[in-house]
């Protein structure tokens, strides 16, 4: 069983695996490789300049797998929450439990309609729904979260990923019952 099953691996995905698996945390992505920002181009994004969508998703998957994220490419079916355990189904029939799982499936809320999470009409162009969530990425369905644009963030990657990394915190800190900080210093 995994601590988190997170549910996308563009910008929000990706960057809340970052924190959940550098917090040592056993951390699944499951992947269906559907981001928009696959079709992006990116001038906007701090530290990244002039940057493809592509390589920017590429990226944050490896530096997530470098800190211990696996990924796996499918798409999620159904979500559901009992006994403190979260089960992924997927489409291809395989399913995977967590003790937390976080949804950062972008514009899609398909997903969200199809597990019984409360939803809401999204307020971006082009967004029709998104998850009706607290401040912190809490749905109505325990120990499941949302993070980045289905969270009704904007839709900009910069934006998406530190929105991602924000949830990740908060569910860590649940996790070790104690709020968590990464911060690391400079090796002299």
């Amino acid at each position: 069983m995994y601590d988190v099953v997170i549910i996308g691996g563009g910008p929000a995905g990706a960057s809340a695996a970052i924190f959940t698996a550098k917090a040592g945390k056993k951390t699944l992505v499951l992947d269906s490789d559907q981001s928009v920002t696959r079709r992006a181009w990116i001038e906007n994004h701090y530290g990244a300049p002039d940057i493809t969508g592509p390589d920017l998703v590429e990226a944050g998957k490896k530096q997530a797998a470098k800190h211990g994220a696996e990924f796996v490419t499918a798409k999620a079916a159904k979500v559901t929450s009992q006994n403190g355990t979260v089960k992924v189904e997927t489409e291809d029939g395989n399913a995977y439990e967590g003790t937390h799982a976080i949804l950062a499936t972008g514009m899609f809320a398909d997903l969200a309609e199809a597990s019984g999470i409360q939803t809401k009409p999204g307020t971006e162009p082009r967004i029709k729904t998104i998850v009706d969530c607290a401040p912190d990425g809490k749905t109505n369905l325990a120990n499941v979260w949302a993070a980045g644009t289905i969270a009704g963030v904007s839709m900009h990657t910069i934006i998406t990923a530190g929105d991602g990394a924000k949830v990740a915190i908060n569910v860590i800190s649940e996790l070790n019952g104690e709020r968590y900080v990464d911060h690391d210093v400079l090796k002299s």
